[in-house]
């Protein structure tokens, strides 16, 4: 039997990372049977997940951190899901016109949506990694809100807001942490201080949110779908979480095929 990639062990720790996080404790015997490998090759993905912080290795079982190491996990987040955050991009790519200044803020499940974007256009963001995306491009202006620097390779805090009041945008994207039945949530204040400012600075507001987002909750609860003139989202989106915002906002969804 060939022995796997670099890049498939990667993919399957992502996924061991995934299914932890998703029920917050879980017996370590369990995930050998769950992935088909042996309890050593087990213990290496745990090891290498726990030395990065993202998981506690216990006696027998393993526990995700808090939200917020995960969520701060950037590497993890730009891969998590990324066939479903490429379909999304294509519908959100078609709401912008030529001329548009733009806000995105920070959350990795714009980083497609923002390698798609062709000039001119104006781009404001409080992300370090989309300003890296579209700064190069010809025919668009970056416009980078500064501000305290944190580990989500973005900016944040009252200069951050105070800057993003004073400019104007014809569409304003964002993504969320979480979303439960028509509520959004974020793990850390500032951020979520951000995306309820960025409401404010844009004619049109777009959420585009994978279904990992949804039936889920954080510390801090900033908003609601009903302030969004679209979600975009994708078929796999609990039919729960879909029926408790469709009455409040137009939805978008790519089709089955193309995710």
């Amino acid at each position: 039997m060939a022995r796997p990639s670099d890049a498939e062990v990667e993919q399957r720790r992502q996924d061991v990372l995934r299914h932890v996080i998703d029920h917050g404790e879980v017996r370590i015997d369990e995930l050998t049977g769950r992935f088909g490998v042996s309890l050593m090759t087990m213990h290496r993905d745990l090891d290498d997940l726990a030395e990065r912080r993202l998981v506690r290795k216990l006696r027998g079982k393993v526990e995700a951190y808090p939200a917020l190491t995960v969520e701060t996990a950037k590497r993890f987040r730009e891969t998590l899901n990324q066939d479903y955050k490429d379909a999304l991009a294509e519908v959100a790519i078609a709401e912008v016109e030529p001329g548009q200044t733009l806000f995105l803020d920070d959350s990795t499940s714009l980083f497609p949506f923002a390698q798609r974007l062709a000039g001119p256009l104006v781009v404001i963001t409080n992300s370090l990694e989309a300003a890296r995306i579209l700064g190069p491009k010809p025919d668009i202006e970056v416009l980078m809100l500064g501000g305290r620097y944190t580990e989500f390779d973005s900016c944040i805090g009252p200069d951050t807001v105070g800057a993003l009041s004073r400019m104007r945008a014809d569409i304003g994207f964002v993504s969320a942490t979480a979303i439960a039945f028509g509520r959004l949530y974020h793990p850390v204040r500032e951020y979520a201080e951000l995306k309820t400012a960025a409401l404010q600075v844009a004619d049109r507001n777009i959420l585009v949110a994978d279904h990992s987002k949804f039936g889920r909750t954080a510390t801090y609860a900033y908003g609601d779908v009903s302030d969004y003139d679209l979600v975009i989202t994708d078929h796999e989106t609990p039919g729960d979480e879909l029926a408790a915002i469709d009455t409040k906002v137009r939805l978008s969804k790519p089709a089955k095929e193309q995710v």
